[in-house]
């Protein structure tokens, strides 16, 4: 009669131990989380690139991924810009949901063939300072250093590490697109 309570009872004592005293360690993200409790969208004085007023607060009810760098645009730049365009495309029918956002930190003119090679992407000149107060970072890094994610209710969640894998990254996006019903 023992050994029957026991077999019964086994898989209940066995899931508060896993619950209680095994606690998993690995984390299931790629991205950094920020809580977007701290980092809503605030004025950064954007412009469009003819000089006309602008807002991300504009864009709020879709995922942004969001880049910083400067008009002259090195290779860095150009990389993320195309890591940015192929995972919104890797998203398939979801990538509707997704807007990709270049904040241009200083007044340097674009290129224009650059500007046409990303056709589509929100191109915004900020106030570097506002700019550099909203968006944290990594020790050793600038803002210029990550690719960051906004949710649809405009609030900062994700910053994605210097030089990142699209492969983990397009696992996060789809990950939040799939457990979003906002955006």
């Amino acid at each position: 009669m023992l050994l029957v309570v026991l077999v019964c009872a086994a898989p209940m004592i066995a899931s508060y131990l896993t619950y209680y005293v095994i606690k998993p360690e690995g984390r299931n993200n790629y991205g950094t989380l920020i809580d977007p409790r701290e980092y809503p969208i605030p004025d950064l004085g954007a412009t469009e690139l003819d000089g006309d007023p602008a807002s991300l607060a504009n864009l709020k009810g879709k995922w942004l991924m969001v880049q910083v760098d400067g008009g002259d645009c090195n290779d860095a730049c150009k990389k993320k810009l195309f890591t940015m365009r192929q995972l919104r495309l890797m998203q398939g029918k979801e990538m509707e949901r997704i807007e990709r956002v270049w904040l241009v930190n200083d007044k340097a003119p674009l290129e224009t063939m650059l500007i046409r090679e990303y056709d589509g992407m929100e191109m915004l000149r900020v106030d570097a300072a506002k700019l550099k107060a909203w968006l944290p970072v990594d020790a050793g890094t600038t803002a210029a250093d990550h690719i960051y994610l906004i949710d649809p209710l405009g609030n900062l969640m994700m910053r994605f590490p210097r030089d990142p894998d699209p492969g983990k990254m397009k696992k996060d996006i789809s990950k939040l697109l799939r457990a979003s019903a906002i955006g």
